[in-house]
């Protein structure tokens, strides 16, 4: 989902997310060359991120999430016909979205629309859900305890 500053739903699309689930990057892995990522460490992290308009080595437009771990939000990239990206985004389920090397792939159509517009002139915000830790090891200041007397 894209929210607007005042939280109102701007719109939402299905997204690609890393192949291996899990709630971290592996450590020094925005310094490694694609093919010696194994599919295990291929993750996206969770978290609070704040986006950062740039490019990629291509000059493609992108979303930094992580900049030292090399996760960005991007337009889905079918390049390889076998991994059927635009295919997984079609269907009913998110069981098979599942491919990225950590990325966020989002439907080409909506990252133009919603996406690049939205966040690519003014300060955002994404957050990763966890999957295998509890949220509030991913978002503590959200899950604060009150103090005692408070």
């Amino acid at each position: 989902w894209v929210l607007d500053a005042g939280a109102r739903v701007v719109g939402s699309a299905p997204v690609l997310l890393g192949l291996a689930a899990g709630d971290d990057s592996v450590p020094g892995i925005g310094e490694r060359p694609l093919a010696q990522i194994r599919p295990e460490e291929r993750t996206t992290p969770a978290g609070r991120f704040q986006l950062e308009p740039g490019r990629n080595t291509r000059g493609d437009r992108i979303l930094w999430v992580d900049y030292e771990a090399a996760v960005s939000m991007h337009r889905v990239r079918p390049t390889v016909a076998a991994e059927r990206r635009l295919e997984r985004l079609a269907t009913p389920t998110p069981a098979d979205n599942r491919i990225s090397f950590g990325c966020i792939n989002v439907p080409a159509e909506f990252y133009e629309r919603v996406v690049w517009p939205t966040f690519s002139r003014r300060p955002g915000v994404v957050y990763v859900l966890p999957e295998r830790r509890a949220p509030s090891s991913a978002f503590p200041t959200l899950f604060l305890k009150p103090r005692a007397g408070s």
